[in-house]
């Protein structure tokens, strides 16, 4: 071999060897977009592509798209995630978008070994996303937990039982699950409340690597250049939960909902445990329990392992008898009532004790004078296949409570002709507050009586123009009205009304309806003479002027 062919020969297998080492030194960038890809491609647009190679994790038009990222072994070693984010998901403001990112799939992954190295080697981790690190509880169930605390710590005073998962907790955060997630990552960024729209982020990100080393991404070090240069918003950082934190066993319980590694009685199993702990331990848990339980088949049921473990959590009385005394003790009803079905499901309750406790759970937000709307929309949701409109007989309100219209529109929802007529005359009222309380009665129960539908709709022209008569309005709009006689007395409120709210509710209205009954020049014409205008550009009432047109 020639001299000058061997030089050559070994200047071309440095160059593959220089090659191959910066292709090894490349950092994995993962990307999960489930909204605006403005900040991914900021990133994507800032750095070498011979130092970060990019991978969007999500596949348009495959749900199991984490999953598949999964079985490619992807690892990554910065993860940026952009979506709105609801405490459970990550989604997009799009409607026709269908990827979302559940919090529970990134457990699966966080817990199991089943995906392996998709989060293993992360050194970074981006939450694009409101409240993503944000570390307030939720008062209600911080509320509910620190009950159950202080009734946990009576108990252990008197018989010595330790809690092994509570730790001091009285709820947890958002911030608290992101750590556990990405455990043993040294640096994760989101927002503790408001974070900036996509576009808003994607310009921060411009200035700041106009400013900073490429060198910065993925050396698992905070970036106070990044900080500083979203001063103003509510950017945070955490680290991820290590073995030594405080936190560290409780990661490991929590784990064990979501190892795939478990089977269905395995977990069944640590349930029963959880239920033998006390009231903090139980209440802790809940949400996970009830997902487990209302996640099984029936197939999986009968499978001879699990249907041992249900046999002996039926028959567990000492535990039934605990958790239903924490059941009863629990002051938030919507939370009482999926305790008693749960009950249910662990063979702790027969169907008529259930209904009993939930005729208890309704009598005791009846007997509430702060009711509203929420609790009515509690009771006509619990009550919505009518299992409880037997028991009717059963609900009592007191005489200071009797012409509420809160409570009458909850006695309504279990089946009460009263309550629902005085249901009717709060629509009209002038009390926005009962209003408001018939609004949401009347979307769980529709008037479907063409006589109310007209009592209705003259009582509402009778009312001022306000916020009152706009929210009766739009109770109407839920409804298809085909009643030629209610129509019109609409169309003669819409020519006298001085409020262009109420006229653009009154437009709402009609066409969800059978507008084509009425359809004539004439309407058109007084349409277009006596329509409001607030601001320019078109509205609702342009919409239903074009749609009578051509109808």
């Amino acid at each position: 071999m020639a001299p000058a062919f061997r030089l050559a020969l070994l200047f071309a297998l440095l160059a593959a060897l220089s090659g191959g080492a910066a292709l090894a030194d490349r950092k994995t960038v993962c990307t999960i977009t489930v909204n605006s890809a403005d900040e991914k491609d900021m990133f994507r647009q800032k750095l070498p592509r011979d130092k970060f190679e990019f991978v969007e994790l999500v596949e348009h038009g495959r749900p199991d798209w984490l999953a598949s990222a999964c079985q490619k072994r992807t690892q990554c070693d910065v993860l940026i995630i952009s979506g709105h984010f609801a405490g459970t998901n990550f989604f997009s403001e799009a409607i026709d978008t269908q990827e979302f990112l559940p919090v529970d799939e990134m457990e699966r992954v966080s817990c199991s070994d089943t995906c392996p190295g998709l989060f293993s080697k992360l050194k970074e981790v981006y939450l694009f996303g409101c409240n993503t690190l944000n570390s307030e509880v939720v008062e209600a169930d911080s509320a509910e937990i620190a009950r159950s605390l202080v009734r946990s710590e009576r108990t252990r005073a008197e018989d010595g039982r330790q809690s092994r998962a509570t730790n001091g907790r009285q709820g947890e955060t958002s911030r608290d699950r992101m750590r556990r997630i990405f455990s043993d990552v040294p640096v994760i960024y989101g927002f503790s409340s408001k974070a900036p729209v996509g576009k808003d982020a994607a310009g921060v990100l411009s200035r700041y690597f106009q400013s900073a080393s490429t060198g910065e991404l993925g050396s698992g070090k905070v970036s106070a250049r990044l900080l500083g240069h979203f001063t103003g918003s509510s950017l945070a950082v955490a680290s991820g939960m290590r073995d030594t934190d405080p936190q560290a066993g409780y990661r490991d319980e929590v784990c064990r909902f979501f190892d795939q590694r478990l089977a269905p009685a395995q977990k069944l199993d640590f349930i029963h445990q959880i239920m033998n702990r006390n009231a903090a331990d139980v209440r802790t848990f809940f949400d996970r329990i009830e997902k487990f339980s209302a996640g099984l088949t029936d197939e999986e049921r009968q499978a001879p392992a699990m249907a041992v473990g249900l046999d002996g959590i039926a028959r567990d009385r000492a535990a039934r008898d605990r958790y239903l005394a924490l059941v009863r003790e629990t002051e938030r009803p919507p939370i009482r009532a999926r305790m008693v079905k749960l009950a249910g499901e662990f063979g702790w309750l027969a169907p008529g004790e259930q209904r009993d406790e939930l005729v208890q759970v309704v009598n005791d937000v009846l007997a509430r004078k702060s009711m509203g709307p929420a609790e009515v929309n509690f009771v006509c949701s619990l009550n919505s296949d009518h299992a409880l409109n037997p028991e009717l007989h059963r609900l009592a309100l007191t005489p200071a409570l009797a012409d509420k219209a809160a409570q009458n529109a909850a006695l309504a929802c279990v089946g009460s002709a009263e309550g629902h007529a005085r249901v009717l005359q709060a629509l009209t009222s002038s009390d926005p507050q009962d209003v408001q309380v018939a609004q949401v009665y009347f979307r769980h129960r529709p008037i479907a009586d063409v006589a109310e539908l007209r009592a209705v709709a003259m009582s509402i022209e009778r009312m001022p123009d306000g916020d009152a008569k706009v929210r009766a309005l739009d109770t109407l709009a839920h409804h298809y009205i085909s009643d030629r006689q209610s129509l019109e007395e609409l169309v003669r409120l819409f020519a006298s009304s001085e409020s262009a709210s109420v006229q653009r509710a009154i437009a709402g209205i009609l066409l969800r309806s059978d507008y084509k009954a009425i359809a004539r020049p004439e309407l058109i014409r007084m349409l277009s003479e006596h329509r409001l205008r607030s601001g320019s550009g078109e509205d609702i009432i342009d919409v239903l002027i074009r749609r009578l047109r051509v109808s």
